[in-house]
């Protein structure tokens, strides 16, 4: 559980002022050492939890699901659900944690999520996603805010995503993420769902001129930061998934480029002692390297060097026994002297 009350206050001050640049809700990626990891390239960039249905935190292991390191901070939980009780409940439990904003899931697709009546089909219920958006601000003390699609299935955006808007704002949520697709509920699966339905940026705009005072950033498909910072033109924050996942250097530009911080080359060997510490900490507390390592895999996509990296933190962090100096081996199979591509790319 985070004791980071500083870290906490000084996120609270800067949190949903334009621009937000924040890496996205990840199942099975964005657990605690990915989010650490991500936290020691970039220090402003906002950072959010797999998603975590209602029902664990209630009944399963609050403390694994809930605990992060204090240096995660600005930080989000995403919940899923679609029991306003449940979810009121969940964040009642959450709260101590100390996250900086609640976030809640109406955007995945994936047919056990749908099983669970909640994710992506609660585009076609507003009425309940607005109930359970009202719960959670009754006991909330952060900010609570919804991760939606442009709509589902058969649904015309145009009319779908602003009655879901309007209903969940009236309720009370305080800032909207959107994926600028539909979802197909039946017939695609959820790779399929992030990349066949047709992106629709400019929707997403409308409705940030439709509602100007409401906080509105932009998820789906955004590659660069040369793209994220075009859509900042437009809303109030952008959200990187998998670019940020599977070449985490592109995060060494964000604190520059989106924060006011000065121009500084990244200190990559900053960066492996930061990890190899971290990782000992885990290990000693009887965790294993490769739960840490894996995350790493794509740091240095594109860097003579970084296919042997990749095998060294692949291959040896799986290693019964396997301790942090393999982190150092990895990173002196690479070539720094060309990181300037890896982090603009």
């Amino acid at each position: 559980m985070t004791t980071a009350k500083t870290a906490a206050t000084e996120a609270d001050q800067r949190y949903f002022k334009a621009p937000v640049f924040a890496v996205a809700p990840m199942i099975d990626w964005t657990d605690t050492h990915c989010r650490y990891f991500h936290r020691q390239i970039s220090r402003n960039a906002v950072l959010y939890t797999e998603m975590v249905v209602a029902d664990a935190i209630i009944h399963g292991p609050r403390q694994r699901l809930l605990s992060f390191n204090g240096e995660e901070h600005p930080v989000a939980l995403q919940l899923g659900g679609s029991d306003p009780a449940k979810l009121a409940e969940a964040v009642r439990i959450a709260q101590p944690y100390g996250y900086d904003e609640i976030n809640l899931n109406v955007g995945c697709p994936s047919d056990r999520v749908q099983s669970g009546t909640f994710g992506a089909c609660l585009m076609l219920t507003p009425d309940t996603v607005a109930d359970c958006v009202a719960a959670m601000k009754k006991v909330a003390t952060v900010p609570v805010t919804v991760k939606c699609r442009i709509g589902v299935d058969e649904q015309d955006p145009e009319t779908a995503l602003p009655a879901l808007m309007a209903r969940v704002l009236d309720a009370g949520a305080d800032a909207l993420w959107i994926h600028a697709r539909k979802a197909w509920l039946k017939g695609l699966s959820p790779k399929e769902n992030r990349e066949i339905p047709p992106l629709d940026y400019e929707i997403v705009y409308r409705m940030k001129a439709r509602f100007p005072d409401v906080f509105i950033g932009i998820n789906g498909g955004v590659q660069t930061l040369d793209e994220a910072e075009a859509h900042l033109a437009h809303v109030d924050g952008v959200m990187l998934g998998r670019a940020a996942y599977q070449n985490a250097a592109i995060l060494a530009e964000v604190d520059h480029r989106f924060y006011g911080a000065p121009a500084s080359e990244p200190d990559w060997n900053g960066l492996r002692d930061r990890m190899m510490a971290y990782a000992a900490g885990h290990i000693a507390a009887g965790g294993r390297l490769q739960h840490i390592a894996r995350h790493m895999v794509g740091l240095f996509t594109g860097l003579p060097g970084a296919r042997r990296y990749r095998q060294i933190l692949s291959t040896d962090a799986a290693k019964p026994n396997a301790g942090p100096d393999v982190i150092a081996a990895a990173f002196a199979a690479v070539d720094f002297s060309g990181a300037a591509q890896a982090v603009s790319a």
